[in-house]
């Protein structure tokens, strides 16, 4: 599979336990040759949604489909999707390599993409040891294996960054990276906010089981509005510059000795204001979204629609 074909849509996806309504009417997209983040607190649907998306629980209403279809109606979905929902699925006495092994047998994989996929994911080491013995962050390496075993078009992970040290983190983030730039499909779960900002391209926010934002990482605003920030040998001229030009002094602050933050204006703008002053500017550039600022934002505020509008500009 390339391509579009391993699109993952949600539309209209609704699922309710009793009088608790867990996922309420969710869509969102996930496109192909990207990483996206799929992010809500607790208690936001994520993992029903995930399980609905893998065929695990069925839906009360609407659809969720890879690569146009239901999970269950693929025609070799080992191989279509990679899924870690959990790394505890291991028998304790088998070593890394039986338990891979015993994949490729079950899914007509040749035992040769067992040692492949050690390999992948820095376990070829430590293939011949019980997985008893395996710390948290090799049983996610394990897991992710488990998972890569069908060179699968879309990747579906819920928190593979658990138990994983710095290092394994910043392997973890550019094989992910990797896979995405070869054109597959990543979908990522995540509760750990700044390493996600660090990942993913695209977010999908989810509360109370409803969409409340989804689109690109790099559209979504800080909603105290955007910042910029300009290196200076002159910031107390520039600021003064910039209380003569209309800016609140409220919107100025001093992030260290040559540096002004501005928050509620465009980078042009600043630039254009220092050059007519010449005043030296030394780095100017647009501050990237607080990633959990927003995402507390969307979550906590009951007028989704009115803070989603502040967040994107619109």
């Amino acid at each position: 599979m390339t391509g579009d074909d391993g699109r993952i849509v949600v539309s209209g996806l609704t699922k309710t336990f009793g009088p608790v309504a867990a996922v309420d009417d969710l869509t969102f997209t996930v496109e192909p040759g990207s990483i996206t983040g799929f992010l809500g607190p607790n208690g936001a649907g994520k993992t029903t949604t995930l399980r609905m998306l893998l065929g695990l629980i069925h839906p009360d209403a609407g659809s969720a489909t890879i690569a146009g279809h239901r999970y269950l109606d693929l025609p070799a979905p080992n191989s279509t999707v990679g899924a870690v929902l959990e790394a505890s699925a291991f028998h304790p006495a088998r070593t890394g390599r039986s338990h891979l092994r015993v994949y490729c047998t079950i899914n007509g994989y040749p035992r040769s993409r067992a040692e492949q996929v050690l390999d992948l994911v820095g376990l070829t080491d430590a293939a011949r040891r019980p997985v008893r013995g395996y710390s948290l962050g090799m049983r996610q390496r394990l897991a992710l294996a488990t998972a890569l075993l069908g060179d699968p078009q879309v990747l579906v992970l819920d928190e593979p960054a658990n138990g994983l040290d710095p290092e394994g983190i910043a392997w973890m983030r550019r094989l992910l990276r990797d896979l995405a730039a070869e054109g597959r499909t990543v979908l990522v779960s995540s509760h750990v906010l700044s390493e996600v900002q660090q990942l993913v391209d695209h977010v999908v926010i989810i509360n109370r089981g409803r969409c409340v934002w989804q689109g690109p990482l790099a559209t979504l605003a800080d909603p105290h509005g955007r910042v910029v920030s300009v290196r200076t040998p002159q910031p107390d001229r520039l600021h003064a510059a910039l209380r003569r030009s209309g800016i609140d002094e409220g919107r100025i602050t001093r992030g260290g000795r040559d540096r002004l933050r501005i928050t509620g204006v465009r980078t042009d703008d600043v630039g254009q204001l220092a050059f007519a002053e010449q005043i030296p500017v030394l780095g100017l550039a647009a501050e990237q979204p607080d990633l959990e600022r927003v995402f507390f934002a969307l979550t906590t505020d009951d007028d989704h629609e009115a803070t989603r509008a502040a967040l994107t500009g619109a």
